[in-house]
């Protein structure tokens, strides 16, 4: 399976009720979760649920989910409740990793020869921050994701734009150089619109290929945002078209000069496009 990026969606494994609407939304992943959005005395309940979410899985989204951290109790009874789960998820999501370690605790009590799931980093400290080369080179590593809200309480910064730059750049830049995606945080203010555009844009603009959201009435703003716009599309197919009857040489594409990296990234993002249309089939 490709590792998913775009647009993640994430909810309480507790509140059932709303499994119907997240599993039927339009996001490119969608997570149950056993961890902080969960209470202590819920999360029982929520590992007897989390199997129901799994079952009959739709095309789309691909569903997953974010288990507690594998060095606590509460994870070692999730990674327990779901290596004797008949119905497994496709993506688990790791909260809290420090350590390529924590893939091999996830990977050792879970992978078989039938069952090998893509395996997603939850980066929301500052010693992760420091040890991401070593995380991103990790094994079982599919991806990473953001953690605003827990990186800024240690940190003790805002989760505004500017204190959280440096994070956001280092964990793309560390995610770039080990060739996986890096999906960005939610935005946690529900009714800011204005607000979740901008810093989608943003994170975008930095190199982030996804951003993650609490509520499915931020999806059509993310999903407009890192979704390919046609004119894009048709621009990428000229310039590999160009590249194509070159052979290879540095080309002039609408007064541009277009090298390999401008190629390289045509084509991964007519490959994203494609994987997101129905059927496979150019839009």
């Amino acid at each position: 399976m490709l590792a998913p990026a775009g647009t993640w969606i994430i909810t309480p494994g507790h509140k059932t009720s709303r499994f119907p609407a997240v599993r039927s939304c339009r996001a490119d992943v969608s997570l149950v979760d056993l961890e902080d959005s969960v209470p202590s005395a819920s999360k029982p309940q929520a590992r007897d649920a989390a199997s129901t979410f799994f079952t009959d899985p739709p095309a789309r989204p691909v569903l997953g989910i974010r288990i507690s951290s594998p060095t606590t109790r509460d994870g070692i009874h999730d990674l327990a409740a779901l290596a004797a789960s008949p119905v497994k998820p496709p993506i688990i999501l790791i909260p809290k990793v420090e350590s390529a370690r924590d893939f091999e605790i996830v990977a050792g009590a879970l992978d078989t020869s039938r069952y090998t799931p893509l395996l997603y980093a939850l980066i929301e400290t500052p010693r992760a921050l420091e040890g991401l080369p070593a995380i991103v080179r990790a094994d079982r590593i599919a991806g990473v994701l953001f953690g605003t809200a827990d990186y800024a309480t240690t940190t003790g910064c805002s989760r505004t734009w500017e204190p959280l730059l440096h994070a956001r750049a280092t964990l793309v830049t560390s995610a770039a150089a080990a060739g996986i995606p890096a999906i960005d945080s939610p935005y946690f203010a529900l009714d800011d619109f204005d607000g979740l555009r901008r810093e989608a844009e943003q994170v975008k603009a930095l190199g982030f290929t996804g951003k993650s959201c609490v509520h499915p009435s931020h999806l059509p703003v993310i999903n407009d945002v890192f979704q390919p716009t046609q004119e894009e599309i048709a621009a990428a197919h000229v310039i590999v078209r160009a590249a194509e009857n070159a052979g290879g040489s540095i080309i002039r594409v609408d007064g541009h000069m277009i090298g390999p990296p401008m190629v390289t990234a045509a084509r991964a993002l007519l490959a994203r496009h494609t994987h997101h249309t129905p059927n496979g089939a150019p839009a």
